[in-house]
């Protein structure tokens, strides 16, 4: 799946307009932050949860779902209490792709997995997510690794956390 399927069908995709930095603010890094967001969001990923009607959460969570994971672990990834993870995993029973199971190791753990018709969905966000979008490919060689290098290293400052 192409990233383009879901864009504009201009040849040209506007730079959102960026605001002023605020004052006392580093300049590039606010246009950059701006460029950058419009770039990423909203990814072709929003029209596929568009068309499975899910929700972020619900969209982040069938995501994650790479192997059976308890509540609490979702909880943890999407920063939020377990109650919240329930109505998420609730939405994705009711779509028929998770179900729950008791752990073997603690009948009291509750895993979430995936069920067929989810394990084709996350195979499809995984390819759709590991496929560089259009404006990545038109780029040059030197600077598809200049924006790899400079993205590296913004991963490697980045501090954990919400």
């Amino acid at each position: 799946m192409r990233y383009n399927k879901f864009m504009p069908k201009s040849d040209k995709v506007k730079a959102p307009a960026v605001k002023a930095a605020p004052s006392g603010s580093n300049g590039a890094a606010h246009e950059a932050w701006g460029l950058l967001s419009g770039l990423v969001y909203p990814p072709p990923f929003a029209a596929i949860a568009r068309e499975l009607d899910l929700r972020p959460a619900a969209f982040g969570t069938l995501r994650m779902l790479d192997r059976p994971r308890t509540m609490s672990e979702v909880a943890e990834a999407l920063h939020c209490d377990n109650s919240n993870v329930t109505g998420i995993v609730d939405n994705l029973e009711e779509k028929g792709l998770a179900e729950r199971r008791a752990s073997e190791e603690d009948r009291r753990v509750k895993l979430i997995e995936l069920t067929p018709a989810g394990r084709r969905v996350h195979a499809r966000l995984s390819k759709a997510f590991a496929t560089p979008p259009d404006w990545v490919d038109s780029l040059s060689a030197a600077d598809q690794q200049g924006l790899r290098d400079i993205l590296q290293r913004a991963v490697a400052a980045r501090t954990p956390g919400p």
